[in-house]
């Protein structure tokens, strides 16, 4: 009987130090950091179990004790409520940081930037190619793009998407993407059409777009942009053509090779303003928010004319003389530029 009563308490203190040394084992892998060296983009399937996650992060090499990490689960049963979802693992994260993050449902986010000053069709190309976006545009028109969104002017696309950095998770569309920059964008003219200088010649909201258009292509010095606009606002006034080769480059479309010849500024498009009279019939970029404010306010001045100075900004003139000798300076200028 004595015999029996030594070998259960034998029993009891080595299962004891096992327990103890499973606990070790346990406590030691929850606060161990992941195995990763860079950060890791981890997708967990609706539907997976305790088993199925630990097999997928020892198959992904995040853990390395895919046992223990069965137990720590048991051990610690509220890290085991995790959500499905897609995930950003770092490598300073513990295992336990780790479970917590997929038990809190906060996906990883992933940046978009649509930059000022590119086109529309730019940023659905880089939709196209943007990692974890769901696809649901049948394709790139414009025309599409305007029917799916339901936009209230179907002909108002080009410029009309916010220029920023979007933030998404994984299978977030892209038209819920391109509905939030599209919203932000209205908002924006609309305040700037509300608060607009008075007797300014646009005859719609389309019109302002355009102009903030312009004005971005044409400069990225901010201190210069509203008196750009006030170059072209005067020439609008007096009925004198905008010149300006942005527009003649956006409506060659795919024919521009990276050089305007005199040909092609004397080549008719409707968005060629050496010919056409006023602004074209629409925004030729996306205009970022300095443009769209100095396309509603630009600077009350005499200028007719503006070059570049060969220093990354611009010289402004008030007659064509002066404006040909600036236009000299410049050439020299670069002239002595490109001799160096």
């Amino acid at each position: 009987m004595k015999k029996m009563l030594r070998f259960f308490l034998l029993l009891l203190v080595v299962l004891g130090i096992a327990a103890g040394i499973g606990m070790w084992k346990v406590r030691q892998l929850a606060d161990s950091k992941i195995l990763i060296k860079e950060d890791l983009v981890f997708t967990l399937k609706a539907g997976t179990g305790r088993s199925a996650l630990g097999e997928q992060l020892y198959g992904e090499k995040v853990i390395n004790r895919p046992r223990v990490f069965q137990w720590l689960l048991r051990v610690e049963p509220d890290l085991s409520h995790f959500k499905a979802g897609t995930y950003r693992f770092t490598p300073q994260m513990t295992v336990r940081e780790m479970l917590q993050l997929l038990a809190s449902g906060k996906e990883a986010q992933f940046p978009l930037r649509f930059v000022e000053g590119m086109r529309v069709s730019e940023y659905l190309k880089q939709l196209r190619d943007a990692p974890y976006v769901k696809h649901t545009l049948a394709d790139d028109s414009y025309e599409t793009l305007a029917k799916a969104l339901k936009l209230e002017q179907p002909e108002w696309v080009e410029g009309w998407f916010w220029p920023d950095t979007w933030m998404y998770t994984a299978n977030t569309t892209d038209l819920s993407i391109l509905k939030r920059a599209h919203q932000k964008m209205v908002k924006a003219v609309d305040s700037a059409w509300e608060g607009r200088a008075d007797n300014l010649p646009y005859k719609d909201q389309n019109a302002l777009v355009t102009m903030a258009s312009i004005i971005e292509k044409e400069t990225a010095v901010a201190s210069e942009r509203d008196q750009v606009a006030s170059v072209f606002i005067n020439r609008l006034r007096i009925g004198m053509r905008l010149q300006t080769d942005p527009t003649v480059i956006y409506g060659m479309g795919e024919s521009y090779s990276g050089k305007l010849s005199r040909k092609d500024l004397e080549t008719p498009t409707s968005y060629n303003t050496y010919v056409i009279a006023g602004l074209p019939p629409g925004p030729i970029a996306v205009p970022g928010e300095a443009s769209l404010n100095a396309a509603a306010h630009p600077a009350k001045t005499p200028y007719l004319y503006f070059v570049a100075d060969g220093k990354g900004g611009h010289t402004f003139n008030t007659n064509l003389a002066s404006h040909n000798r600036s236009v000299q300076d410049y050439l020299k200028a670069l002239k002595e530029k490109n001799a160096q």
